[in-house]
């Protein structure tokens, strides 16, 4: 799947576009130093996609794995303006999987070495399970909000739009089917792990795995997210199922399944299993305690968006802003406007004025450029207002701060103005 992601990736033209053709880059606070090579981006993305067949064959499975997530942890931190929960769902299932025998059977590795596991130790296939399980879990707790469930929101902006879709597109322009959606996808989210998890209920839950993601598919343009949240759910099943799957691949491919059929188990020495388990227990709980830093700050979290990214908080907003930033020579008052278009993609300038962080980013770059030709005693100050889930454009970022005194951290940003509005929830 991921193999396929990255051919598509490349196909449309989106490496050229998003990682070579802009003059900038929003990098993430802490990890600056990670930046597009230039025509060597190509090649991070040529690691990534070989990589991820020598995965697939369970060929130098360690080494093949580790290579997919270095590179593929490195695209995403290229340039936050790209960013998607999905692509966080990868990088942390690819580091996860770095420390899981997946080439244990049925792998070129197995085949090469002679020894194949057909048993290994339950504990390493259910972390895949539990990590898929945060994400549909946790998603379902962000929908538990007011915008979400008494409003429709963003769900009453985005569906009448789609009024081209077949069969649905009539439906869709009904507020009582925005509500429908709403409360099934808060719904399905909360209650779908668990559905997988007990056998009674698997299948029918897989259907309703399908028919969402399609769904999805159809009415938003999130890639290959669907088909990989489908594939993935597949670990939910029992063996049965992936021998039969196996049996299938062996036929086509006139490969002898028999050999890799060893009944041999799996059994980890005594310390290594003890380091392997303290590990992915602390993975885990910075996984399960992540999506809630957002507690930490004051004021409204769809507005600030402190805390936000990394917290399975799926379509949950619809931001659209304004930002005009001048520049001022502190001595003398003088001042100009910056047109935007001279320095973002409009990509990038449509994420940068919903964004703080952006904001900030953009106004300390915006210093730099114009102290390398020649101006001095640079202050830069913003003029944003901002939408949020349909309501009117208000006030955003303080006017009267100048952004260059201010550092990037991990602190409230004190020149965010205020929310006007509540939004009642997690």
């Amino acid at each position: 799947m991921m193999l396929v992601s990255i051919i598509r990736f490349w196909s449309y033209g989106w490496i050229d576009k998003l990682y070579i053709q802009p003059n900038f880059f929003f990098s993430y606070f802490g990890f600056d130093f990670i930046k597009p090579l230039g025509v060597y981006t190509y090649f991070v993305f040529a690691i990534c996609g070989i990589s991820s067949v020598f995965v697939a064959l369970g060929y130098k499975y360690r080494i093949a794995i580790t290579a997919f997530f270095l590179s593929f942890t490195y695209i995403e931190l290229m340039d936050k303006t790209t960013y998607l929960n999905h692509y966080y769902f990868i990088s942390i299932l690819s580091f996860l999987l770095i420390f899981l025998p997946a080439n244990a059977y049925y792998s070129l590795d197995a085949k090469q070495k002679g020894v194949s596991y057909q048993q290994i130790p339950k504990w390493t296939i259910d972390t895949i399970k539990l990590i898929l399980g945060i994400v549909y879990f946790y998603a379902g707790l962000a929908k538990l909000n007011s915008d979400w469930l008494v409003k429709a929101m963003p769900l009453k902006i985005w569906l009448p739009s789609k009024y081209s879709i077949p069969l649905l597109g009539d439906l869709l322009q009904q507020e009582w089917m925005h509500y429908v959606f709403s409360y099934f996808g808060a719904i399905y989210d909360l209650t779908i792990p668990f559905l997988l998890l007990y056998r009674r209920t698997r299948i029918v839950a897989f259907i309703f795995v399908v028919i969402f993601h399609v769904l999805t598919r159809v009415l938003f343009p999130i890639g290959m997210f669907p088909y990989i949240m489908i594939i993935s759910t597949l670990i939910f099943f029992d063996a049965k199922l992936h021998h039969g799957i196996l049996y299938f691949i062996s036929k086509w491919f006139k490969i002898s399944k028999e050999k890799f059929d060893s009944q041999k188990t799996l059994v980890f020495n005594t310390f290594r299993h003890k380091l392997l388990l303290l590990f992915v227990s602390i993975f885990f709980v910075i996984q399960l305690l992540l999506p809630f830093r957002y507690l930490l700050y004051p004021g409204e979290l769809f507005w600030t968006e402190e805390g936000f990214r990394f917290s399975w908080r799926v379509m949950l907003i619809e931001k659209a802003g304004y930002a005009n930033f001048k520049i001022v020579d502190g001595k003398t008052g003088k001042r100009f406007y910056v047109d935007n278009d001279d320095f973002l993609t409009s990509f990038q300038q449509k994420q940068m004025a919903t964004q703080p962080d952006f904001i900030l980013q953009y106004a300390h770059y915006l210093k730099e450029h114009f102290e390398s030709q020649g101006h001095q005693n640079i202050e830069v100050y913003v003029e944003s207002y901002v939408a949020l889930n349909g309501r009117l454009s208000s006030p955003y970022i303080d006017p009267e701060v100048d952004l260059t005194k201010q550092k990037e951290s991990f602190k409230h940003k004190t020149w965010i103005i205020p929310f006007k509005d509540e939004i009642k929830g997690l």
